[in-house]
């Protein structure tokens, strides 16, 4: 008795946007559920607040669907749509003029691939979590997008290159001076719990 080929991840996905473009809804809706939380993490991020980045990442899923022909299958799909979402995520800081603005981390969700950023359950680490994001968003919106990526999202950096349209030295530099920076911002915080972000620091190149 012979047993069905396997289909790979990627194998998958490609059928699912193949069926989209030919109109397929059930397989568009497929991959927004793959894609929403992790995308609308990462546009709250950039926009802060929670209705403005339900508007981007809407935004920035209708972009992407309505482009979806010029998709290449040479990338990874999230590649893509991070690219637009930050796109977008940009656009929208250009309008409203807000470059830095609070943040209610309350509201935040994490999940288990957050790395550096995984939310902690003791209240000094939630601490930590809050100076941590409060620094983050002191940064330029490149470096931020850049950080966020890298450190929460575990894109690499020629994927980072990809998503924001700039050369891989200046992504490593962005990492480096946006690093440079939290360390200022993050002076008074105790050595051995910023370890974790030093560790990671270090695969950036």
């Amino acid at each position: 008795m012979s047993s069905e080929p396997t289909i790979s991840i990627k194998e998958r996905e490609r059928a699912l946007i193949d069926r989209a473009r030919a109109g397929d809804r059930s397989a568009s809706r497929e991959l927004v559920d793959q894609h929403k939380d992790r995308l609308y993490a990462f546009i709250r991020r950039m926009v802060h607040h929670h209705h403005d980045a339900e508007e981007v990442c809407q935004e920035a899923f209708l972009k992407a669907f309505a482009s979806l022909d010029s998709f290449s299958t040479e990338f990874r799909f999230s590649t893509w749509l991070f690219t637009i979402a930050y796109r977008v995520s940009l656009n929208h800081l250009r309008r409203k003029k807000a470059l830095t603005g609070d943040m209610d981390f309350t509201s935040l969700r994490y999940t288990s691939g957050d790395s550096f950023f995984t939310a902690a359950e003791s209240e000094e680490a939630g601490r930590l979590r809050d100076l941590i994001w409060s620094a983050v968003d002191q940064l330029s919106p490149p470096q931020r997008a850049t950080l966020v990526l890298f450190y929460r999202h575990e894109f690499g950096c020629h994927e980072i290159s990809r998503i924001m349209n700039l050369p891989v030295a200046t992504v490593k530099s962005h990492l480096h001076r946006g690093r440079n920076r939290l360390g200022e911002l993050l002076a008074r915080v105790p050595d051995g719990q910023l370890q974790a972000f030093r560790n990671r620091s270090g695969l950036a190149g």
